[in-house]
């Protein structure tokens, strides 16, 4: 794996994250800034880190680049996730039945319905007056 990357894009929502998987000292940055710091509500964190614990991979082997533009909280880290997964399976093809069964390659591709015409969102109605 010398001076060779493996990538995995990865969507949700708005978000989109380019995820690169190298042989290194175990960095993980997103945009730039160490993982914690970019991303630092509960839980959020571990999620991401999930594809690592399900491959039983070393974090500490690996080099992990992140590019996530868009979208908010949520569908940034739901996008890294997968993208991630899409990377590490890349990196070894036999990773993919274990990720499959814990649910990591499966696209969550529920996305903002539109507003539609006489409403105030995509389904709410104005206030009914009789008079």
């Amino acid at each position: 794996m010398a001076d060779r990357y493996y990538e995995g894009v990865g969507r949700r929502k708005e978000a989109v994250a380019r995820v690169r998987v190298m042989s290194g000292q175990g960095q993980f940055t997103v945009n730039g800034k160490p993982l914690n710091e970019y991303f630092t509500r509960l839980g959020d964190v571990d999620a991401i880190l999930r594809p690592l614990e399900v491959a039983q991979q070393d974090r500490s082997q690996l080099d992990i680049s992140v590019l996530v533009r868009g979208g908010g909280v949520t569908g940034q880290t739901d996008a890294v996730k997968l993208g991630l997964t899409r990377a590490l399976v890349q990196l070894n093809p036999d990773f993919r039945p274990l990720m499959r069964k814990a649910g990591l390659l499966t696209v969550d591709a529920r996305v903002k319905e539109r507003k539609k015409p006489g409403l105030k969102r995509a389904r709410k109605a104005p206030t009914y007056t009789k008079r």
